[in-house]
């Protein structure tokens, strides 16, 4: 029989008694490296992304994160100018904690000022309060703290025990010096959370991550899928303008938030007994624009990736400062000042803002319209970028 065309004459593929090569050939693993290396260069944003990430989690966990925050703002009302209401004071302000950035003209300013979020801690000197001290007559000052999030004020509230022994050491002398309980009182009042219950921010919390986490991942996923497999090529042949294929897209993701955002409410009440003080029109308008947000910036991120792997890398490279930087784990206040400014940027952290203000304090549209606001800016921003870089045809 004669041999195949263009075959060799001595060739015998099908020989049984042909040696087999069973060993490693190190030649051949130096081929398929090579060539996974040069794959990995040519895929310019995941390469990137390995690199880049690292550093982000170094200088994110060994720079911005801090358990123990200093300097927290706080707001004072002082109705007594004496010598002693001087010298706690300054006690205070030297404490390391606390930095008084206002004073307030009457306690509805400073209750105001600590409902909002402008401070941490309220500080009030009631106008007897020198004359209660030289008197040894139950001298009290009172301290109020946003105790929302009581991991940011347990280390000052602890600092504060020793505040009535040490502030007017210089002061007191002679008989009144000598005497041996402390001179004045500090009455502490946790506002929103009384009992201190790490779950009251936590919870309300997990609402901006879970969002965040299904609604950008979803929609980024869903989109660079359609790209892949080619079904994109029969909606771009449509006359569907890009606003119609955004909005037709993303429709079906909203319904999904607003659902996933009832499940948590629900949960949070039923299961951790979350209070849920009012605020329902902040709350409303806040959920809406963050899941418009951040279905958009799905939308975005499915314009730049290639294919899913980078989708999903660009999400997480959103969500993981959305986690960090935000308040969710950590206390905003107790990050350097670079990263606040980096944190206040993150649309997540406006709606901790409107989600917890609302639940916990009954914030209404007038309190919250600041953190309302920089959500609006991002929708629109967001939304304009998605749209300005579809893809009318496939390149």
């Amino acid at each position: 029989m004669s041999a195949p065309m263009g075959a060799p004459m001595d060739a015998k593929p099908s020989d049984p008694a042909a040696p087999v090569d069973r060993g490693l050939s190190l030649n051949r693993i130096l081929a398929v490296l090579t060539k996974e290396f040069i794959q990995l260069t040519r895929d310019r944003l995941t390469y990137a992304m390995i690199l880049v990430m690292p550093i982000v989690q170094l200088l994110l966990f060994g720079y911005a994160i801090n358990s123990d925050p200093r300097d927290l703002p706080t707001a004072v009302l002082v109705q007594d100018h004496g010598p002693m209401a001087r010298s706690a004071l300054s006690a205070l302000a030297h404490n390391g904690y606390f930095k008084i950035v206002r004073e307030a003209a009457s306690p509805e300013e400073l209750d105001q000022a600590i409902a909002r979020g402008e401070v941490q801690f309220a500080l009030t000197i009631p106008a007897d309060f020198t004359r209660r001290v030289v008197r040894g007559d139950d001298a009290q000052i009172l301290v109020e703290a946003d105790a929302s999030d009581p991991a940011a004020t347990g280390g000052a509230i602890a600092a504060l025990a020793n505040l009535p022994r040490t502030a007017l050491s210089r002061d007191l002398v002679g008989a009144a010096g000598r005497r041996d309980e402390d001179p004045f009182e500090v009455v502490i009042h946790r506002r929103y959370n009384p009992e201190a219950i790490t779950a009251y921010n936590i919870v309300p919390g997990l609402l901006g991550v879970v969002l965040s986490l299904t609604l950008v991942m979803m929609t980024s996923l869903g989109m660079t899928r359609e790209y892949e497999r080619g079904t994109m090529e029969s909606l771009l042949a449509t006359p569907a303008k890009p606003i119609e294929v955004m909005i037709g897209k993303l429709s079906p993701y909203v319904v999904v938030g607003l659902i996933q955002t009832v499940v948590i409410l629900v949960l949070a009440r039923v299961l951790f007994s979350v209070p849920m003080a009012g605020g329902w029109d902040a709350l409303a308008l806040g959920v809406v624009l963050f899941i418009l947000g951040s279905l958009s910036l799905g939308f975005l991120i499915s314009t730049v990736a290639r294919n899913q792997l980078q989708a999903v890398q660009m999400s997480f490279f959103y969500i993981l400062p959305s986690i960090l930087l935000s308040g969710f784990m950590f206390p905003f206040r107790g990050m350097p000042a670079w990263a606040q400014a980096l944190g206040s940027v993150i649309p997540v952290t406006h709606f901790l803002r409107v989600v917890r203000g609302s639940l916990l304090k009954g914030l209404g549209l007038v309190d919250l319209w600041t953190s309302l606001a920089a959500l609006a800016v991002f929708v629109v921003a967001i939304a304009a970028a998605a749209m300005s870089r579809y893809r009318r045809t496939l390149d």
